[in-house]
């Protein structure tokens, strides 16, 4: 009998509730806070109209989360299927980027597609967790270090493309996600190490070898460490406001980040609340991520499959080290990386990214306690 595309028979019943919900709030609240972080930028400095960049966020909310509903419906063996060539597919416009891409502030990440710029690693990122767990789990590989051996050399390309752009917060992001991956499916702890120590080597050595084309690096990292040495201050003005804004916030539309700091409706969305609404809100925006984390992992416990246990536990990985590194960098506990927040910050690919990864782990946690390993 063949099997249907679509599961949309008893979608409720089996989707999990509190998750779907969380997501939808934080589609909400995003939609809410563009309003105020974008009506600066499109009026004063763009002179574009008022709501420019508030409408076009309200459509990608939109189309994102029709994407999350639209992913989640799927039938999860079609999903496995096609998770192989849908990431070399996006791995392909990645590698598309240094010969066409188009060039922003001295970084090439974004592909031209005449109607709209994309960022393929958006798109990468949660296809290649998912594809290193069918890796790892896999019956054709014979053991458990030769997985980690080939997922470890498809995680090697993928920063290489990364680092030539040059891209450090996306580069930081994958390997975090890889190495709590690779630590859950039981590798060695001195393993471990050792590929830490590895990538420290080989991220000084770059350093060295191509001054030039990561001087952006050292200046971030001399400025998180002695701001008086630069005047690259984008993240002391960040915690200045959320200072300001304290426990209540200054109201909405009162804060000034957006007013000084270029890309404050994407890098530093979070400082904009908290300037704006209070320490409070975006307290309450980290409990969601937070909530959300605990109920997938609380579903992933219950498979007897491996592959859907290292699914989940990366995509839950990427999520919460994406929002730990943009509330680092807007608290100024780390260097600036131009990480956006995930379902909150503007921009396109990375709401559409966000779409596709809630639709994933709404997909999955629905079959908990229903799939076994064969």
């Amino acid at each position: 009998m063949q099997k249907e595309i679509f599961r949309t028979k008893n979608y409720w019943r089996n989707v999990d509730k509190h998750i779907f919900l969380s997501f939808l709030l934080l589609f909400v609240l995003g939609i809410f806070f563009s309003f105020s972080s974008t009506s600066f930028l499109a009026d004063e400095r763009l002179d574009k109209d008022y709501y420019f960049f508030f409408q076009k966020h309200l459509l990608y909310a939109l189309v994102s989360f029709s994407l999350m509903i639209f992913v989640s419906t799927i039938n999860s063996d079609l999903i496995n299927k096609i998770l192989i060539p849908v990431f070399f597919f996006f791995l392909l416009l990645l590698i598309l980027v240094p010969f066409v891409g188009v060039e922003v502030k001295g970084a090439k990440r974004w592909l031209n597609l005449y109607i709209f710029r994309i960022q393929p690693i958006e798109f990468v990122k949660p296809f290649l967790i998912l594809v290193i767990a069918q890796i790892i789990t896999s019956d054709h590989i014979k053991n458990l270090k030769s997985s980690h051996l080939i997922s470890f050399i498809l995680l090697s390309i993928v920063t290489f493309l990364l680092l030539i752009q040059p891209d450090l917060g996306q580069t930081v992001l994958i390997i975090s996600t890889w190495i709590s991956l690779i630590f859950v499916s039981g590798l060695n702890i001195f393993f471990l190490f050792m590929i830490l120590a590895f990538a420290i080597l080989a991220f000084f050595i770059l350093l060295y070898i191509a001054p030039d084309k990561f001087s952006y690096i050292i200046t971030r990292l001399t400025s998180f460490m002695d701001p008086t040495k630069s005047e690259y201050s984008q993240s002391q003005k960040a915690i200045e406001a959320i200072k300001q804004g304290g426990l209540k916030g200054q109201g909405m539309g009162e804060g000034i980040l957006k007013e000084s700091v270029p890309e404050a409706h994407t890098d530093y969305i979070i400082a904009v609340v908290s300037e704006e609404f209070g320490s409070i809100v975006s307290i309450l925006i980290i409990i969601i991520f937070l909530f959300i984390a605990f109920r997938i992992i609380k579903k992933a416990v219950n498979f007897s499959s491996n592959f859907y246990k290292l699914s989940l536990s990366g995509l839950t990985s990427l999520l919460i080290f994406q929002t730990f590194i943009h509330v680092g960098v807007n608290a100024n506990l780390l260097p600036t990386t131009g990480m956006t927040l995930p379902f909150l910050s503007y921009g396109g690919s990375s709401l559409l990214s966000s779409g596709i990864v809630a639709g994933i782990i709404l997909n999955y946690t629905s079959l908990a306690e229903k799939i076994n390993d064969k």
